[in-house]
């Protein structure tokens, strides 16, 4: 009988090109993960859709009602969280800076994709700031979340070379069909050791 499968939800703000890919690699059967939940705080994210369309439960819990009180919202979002049994969450374009309170309660249980190889440009615009500086590599970053943003423990990186004449859109699309195929075999590792460890 295969292993039980851990129930992942994945927090996206628009696309979730990520989150398609997650998807793609738990249609496998011998995958470890479930992808049982999406939640976006932006009502309007494609992702929703996506997921929707895909017989996934998703959920948009805006953040605007909240009027900047960010613990708060995220205690809802760790509540639906609760509700839906997840075990791991996965950030993909979660376009949300979180609080010590949400990152504490998932401390271990939260991965995120960056598209740099951290700790090397963190934080938004890298495909710009990999050009301005002149870099010959380029690629993305999965890592633990913690409190510090793109500061977790790195959990696995692709590469990708910076080639003559590249723009940030042309390194853009190299460096996201990256993520497609880290995202997935990073989590898989993750979960796998996550289930090896017995419960406190």
């Amino acid at each position: 009988m295969p292993p039980e499968r851990i129930r992942v939800a994945v927090l996206a703000s628009g696309r979730g090109s990520n989150m398609t890919a997650l998807l793609d690699a738990a249609r496998e059967p011998s995958y470890p993960a479930e992808i049982a939940l999406v939640l976006s705080n932006n009502p309007d994210a494609p992702a929703l859709r996506a997921a929707a369309e895909a017989g996934v439960a998703a959920r948009a819990i805006d953040h605007r009602p909240y009027r900047g009180d960010r613990e708060a919202h995220e205690r809802a979002i760790d509540a639906a969280l609760q509700q839906a049994g997840i075990g791991c969450v996965c950030l993909a374009g979660y376009m949300r800076l979180l609080t010590p309170w949400l990152t504490g309660r998932w401390a271990g249980r939260m991965l995120n994709i960056h598209p740099s190889l951290l700790p090397a440009h963190p934080g938004l615009h890298t495909h710009e700031r990999v050009l301005e500086a002149g870099e010959t590599r380029h690629g993305c970053t999965v890592h633990l979340v913690t409190e510090g943003m793109d500061e977790g423990p790195i959990l696995g990186q692709a590469t990708v070379p910076v080639l003559p004449g590249d723009t940030p859109d042309s390194l853009a699309v190299r460096v996201l069909a990256e993520e497609h195929v880290l995202y997935p075999a990073v989590l898989a590792r993750h979960l796998a050791q996550m289930a090896a460890v017995p419960a406190a």
